[in-house]
């Protein structure tokens, strides 16, 4: 460590004015160079912390962003879980625990020495102004600690104190000559100095002051109060002696608390040299080895050559007067003998800040931001874990999602087409029970019409012709309405209407249909089938169809005219014939006696119908005696006697055998015949009616299933809408999981660079 060394690692320093050294009473007044122009290594820290300020500040919000994006998903949707929420949470947590270190953190080096080795004249040649009390004997008393203040008013705080106080009383307060000095030694006086008054301070370094090693036992608690977090240890020892055992003591202590700590040591007063010459040399190498000697092999903090550019031999009163005289409004100090080979010197503690910033920009850089950077990218790299966590789960259940939404559509898609056939098929049979109900009603009626005399038979009551016993016998009215009419499930019509039911039934059977419903709409289905039975059975009322029937047991000669009459042209034909024989027969008008009684038309009536009785039984006798006469001419009396006698035997047969049983035979007969005539006119009504009551039915129940059927549709349209809708959320999350994520290999990237730039480089 030659002078020369210095001329060649800092040429832009020599350029001094030689023309403004004033020589003159033996004075000279050096120009300093301006320390805080120049490029400084301290910038490495300052960009450091800005750049990984801005790297946190990313990662705060990207932290915040993922916890406010994993608690928006739907707890419903399986895709976070309450673990991933807590990790994110305890992420943020770290994440601003960091921040506010960050905020705190700074480069900060500590001065220890003995009592009397110009620690305080050092810092304020550092600081370039006499910010420390300083002075012969014991003067710092307590922990001073210099800080950047952002404004120009410089100030002090007392450590526990809010209050503010002129920088000043740092004398009265830190001077151990002082009477109202800090009894507590350990105690803490921040002076806050304005950082465009000194570079160090711009750049985040803390200086910290304090009393000799040699006046206080309590090491270990200077050591675990003040030093541990220290970026770099200055020992300020005397030139003009060697290292004492106290000063190697405390700084065995640090070294055993911290990691291979950054140790400088100043040779202070270093000019008291000058006035040996001979000497300086062989004195300066004895220091010189001596330290490097505690440094590397009692220490073993650095290697021996690391060592000595560790090493330095300065004068801090000289740098002060030398870096104060330059600053305006301050007392001149010409008075003061720079001693020979001061410039030297000035050199050596320019130097010494030189390396004291760069290493200790190095040092703040490694102990401060390492350690947070490393964590960061842990935070990162689990955060980005978990996102693709949250990315794989999202993409999964979207393709199950996707899948289910195809496979409900084309489920849709073919329940409408199952449900448009068995709406096709269902009115097809429908129309067809209808069409085939209604003519097997009518041939149901017609063989129960035709079966009709069977009833009448079973009827087997004693007869009589007595009027009061006739009335009791046509009770066998209100029997046959009992019967008649009445159908049972095993008859053709109602097996035709149960076998178009079961097809309706098993084409629409829910359980059979799980393509088309789900379980729980089969349920409701299988009620349209679970209900009261059809009634079908159906009744006609005879007891009204057949009151109008009017009985006609009088003696009728089966030979006789009218029967005859009766056989061949009907009753109708008779009766209209023999209203046209009683058209022509004569009679004569009477004159009307206008004076008589209006009474009297009922019995002139009466008379007229008697009369025209009596001439048609008379023109039938004159025929009988006509045609008697014809045949009696042609064949002979012989043989119309015995045709005569024939017809008188079957008369008297018929006559006496004219008995209540023939009366009975005779009145079912002519029952039977006017009942079904009667029931004959209500063939195609209650055909028509029974047809309709069953197409009521079935359309009814092809009405609910058709019901139920639709509302199996909506729904399944409605779990196609949530698919969709459920598709869409999943995609944002997706979208959004992706741009996290990526966010946070972005920030790893960062912090991987930010820490091979400004750690490893």
């Amino acid at each position: 460590m030659g002078y020369n060394g210095y001329w060649v690692l800092y040429p832009v320093f020599i350029n001094m004015d030689l023309a403004s050294v004033r020589r003159g009473s033996g004075t000279t007044k050096p120009v300093e160079p301006d320390i805080s122009s120049r490029q400084t290594p301290l910038k490495l820290f300052v960009d450091a912390k800005k750049k990984i300020h801005e790297i946190y500040s990313e990662v705060a919000n990207h932290i915040k962003d993922s916890t406010a994006f994993l608690k928006g998903v739907p707890e419903d949707s399986s895709v976070t879980t309450s673990d991933q929420m807590s990790k994110m949470d305890n992420f943020g947590n770290q994440v601003r625990g960091i921040q506010e270190v960050l905020s705190r953190d700074h480069m900060k080096v500590a001065f220890f020495g003995r009592t009397s080795k110009a620690k305080s004249s050092v810092i304020n040649a550092m600081l370039r102004d006499k910010v420390l009390p300083t002075g012969l004997g014991h003067t710092t008393d307590c922990f001073l600690v210099v800080a950047g203040s952002e404004t120009e008013e410089s100030y002090l705080q007392v450590d526990g104190s809010d209050a503010k106080m002129n920088v000043e009383s740092v004398s009265h307060l830190a001077h151990a000559l002082a009477s109202e000095r800090l009894q507590d030694q350990n105690t803490i006086v921040n002076i806050f100095w304005p950082k465009s008054r000194c570079h160090l301070l711009q750049n985040d370094v803390v200086l910290m002051d304090s009393p000799g090693t040699d006046v206080e036992e309590s090491l270990d608690e200077w050591i675990d109060g003040r030093c541990l977090d220290a970026d770099v240890f200055v020992l300020v020892s005397n030139a003009e002696s060697t290292l004492m055992r106290t000063e190697k003591s405390f700084f065995h202590k640090v070294s055993e608390r911290l990691s291979k700590p950054n140790i400088f040591i100043l040779n202070n007063r270093w000019d008291a040299s000058a006035s040996e010459p001979e000497f300086m040399e062989a004195v300066k190498q004895q220091h010189l080895e001596r330290n490097i000697q505690f440094l590397a092999d009692e220490l073993k903090v650095v290697s021996r050559q690391q060592a000595e550019d560790r090493v330095f031999f300065v004068s801090a009163k000289e740098a002060l007067i030398s870096r104060c005289s330059q600053l305006p409004n301050t007392p001149d100090s010409s008075n003061f003998q720079m001693a020979e080979g001061y410039q030297a010197r000035l050199f050596e503690f320019e130097n010494f800040e030189r390396k004291f910033e760069e290493t200790i920009s190095h040092s703040a850089v490694k102990t401060k931001f390492e350690q947070h950077a490393k964590q960061g990218r842990q935070i990162v790299t689990f955060s980005q874990d978990i996102l693709g966590e949250v990315l794989d789960s999202a993409t999964k259940k979207r393709s199950s999602c996707i899948e289910q939404r195809k496979e409900q559509t084309d489920r849709l898609e073919y329940v409408t087409k199952q449900l448009d056939l068995l709406a096709q098929e269902c009115k097809d049979q429908i129309r067809d029970v209808v069409e085939k109900a209604e003519s097997r009603v009518s041939s149901a009626m017609t063989d129960e019409i035709e079966r009709l005399h069977v009833l009448i038979d079973q009827f087997n009551e004693p007869f009589s012709s007595d009027g009061l016993v006739i009335r009791v016998y046509k009770e066998v009215r209100y029997e046959t309405s009992k019967t008649f009419g009445v159908w049972n499930r095993t008859q053709s019509p109602f097996s035709l209407f149960r076998d178009s039911f079961e097809f309706c039934k098993g084409r629409a059977n829910p359980n059979d249909r799980e393509d088309v419903c789900s379980a729980s709409r089969r349920s409701s289905m299988s009620g349209v089938f679970i209900r009261r039975d059809f009634d079908l059975n159906y009744r006609l009322d005879c007891q009204y169809l057949f009151a109008d029937f009017k009985e006609s047991l009088g003696f009728k000669f089966s030979l006789g005219l009218t029967a005859m009459m009766e056989r061949f042209l009907g009753p109708s034909g008779t009766k209209a014939a023999l209203v046209g024989f009683a058209n022509v027969i004569p009679r004569s008008m009477p004159s009307v006696d206008e004076s008589a009684p209006a009474s009297s038309s009922d019995q002139d009536l009466t008379v007229a119908m008697m009369t025209g009785l009596a001439s048609l039984t008379s023109r039938a006798s004159m025929g009988v005696v006509v045609v008697s006469g014809v045949v009696w001419r042609a064949v002979g009396w012989r043989v119309l006697a015995v045709a005569g006698g024939i017809y008188v035997g079957l008369y008297l047969y018929e006559r006496f055998t004219w008995t209540n049983k023939a009366k009975e035979k005779k009145f079912k007969t002519d029952f039977v015949a006017y009942a079904t005539e009667k029931l004959q006119l209500l063939v195609n009504f209650t055909s028509s009616n029974f047809s309709h009551q069953i197409q009521q039915e079935l359309s009814s129940t092809y009405s609910q299933l058709a019901l139920e059927a639709g509302k199996a549709k909506d729904n399944l349209q409605r779990e196609t809408v949530e698919l969709e809708a459920e598709t869409k959320k999943l995609e944002a999350v997706i979208s959004k999981a992706k741009v996290l994520r990526n966010k946070a290999g972005w920030l790893d990237t960062e912090l991987e660079r930010f820490i091979s730039g400004f750690i490893l480089h």
